[in-house]
């Protein structure tokens, strides 16, 4: 979800109920990458339409230039993304266990909580909702990557810095590492959203990898020679 003063509250709950899970949206578990070695460690992000390339060609989201960038820098990791277009902190905690026990990934990248706010979910289950998600993740011996998000100024100045809090807290209190927006630098450029003024564009995506790598680099180790 994009969430930029052009998108009205009303069209961006529209939205969010049409695209609960379009046909071309990330399977769960299954879109592992290919390249990394047999036994590389992987990782999982588990998001929902900005991760899943909603309206996106195929392999041109960030997830996808996420794995390139790996190789590119040497780390050999395999990318699993579990992300769903419409998906709530809800249905990434159901989706969750299958994902540790299948994949037992060493890092889950965590991009859920925008949907609640679409659908109006109190901030104590999503943040109730994102916890767990941690602690699970972190049980299974897994890294966590938070990844933070605001909703639109209609919502009420107070309600935004309330929900961006929530990843705030949990990002201090379970001692995970937080990337504050992941659309910083392009929530205010109409140009870099599909024609629903929701999505990011094929253009935007290196920008979106780029606001989470600096966070996420510190995570996966040394690179192999």
């Amino acid at each position: 979800m994009n969430w930029t003063p052009r998108a009205t509250l009303a069209r961006m709950a529209m939205i969010a109920c049409v695209i609960a899970l379009p046909a071309h949206a990330a399977a769960p578990v299954a879109d592992t990458a290919m390249r990394a070695s047999p036994g590389a460690p992987s990782i999982v992000v588990l998001g929902d339409s900005i991760s899943a390339e909603y309206g996106l060609p195929r392999d041109t989201g960030w997830v996808a230039l996420l794995r390139k960038k790996l190789t590119q820098e040497r780390f050999d990791y395999s990318v699993a993304n579990s992300s769903i277009s419409g998906d709530t902190t809800s249905g990434g905690l159901a989706r969750l266990p299958a994902a540790l026990n299948r994949i037992k990934p060493k890092l889950v990248i965590v991009e859920l909580g925008a949907n609640d706010a679409l659908r109006g979910v109190p901030l104590a289950t999503t943040e109730a909702n994102l916890r767990t998600i941690i602690e699970k993740s972190q049980a299974a011996s897994a890294k966590v990557l938070l990844i933070g998000m605001y909703v639109p100024p209609n919502y009420g100045p107070d309600y935004s810095q309330k929900f961006h809090g929530v990843y705030e807290k949990l990002s201090k209190e379970k001692q995970v590492p937080l990337v504050p927006f992941l659309l910083a630098g392009i929530e205010n450029k109409p140009e870099m959203f599909q024609a629903d003024q929701i999505h990011p564009t094929p253009q935007a995506q290196p920008l979106l990898l780029n606001n989470v790598w600096p966070v996420l680099r510190p995570l996966l180790g040394t690179p192999s020679k």
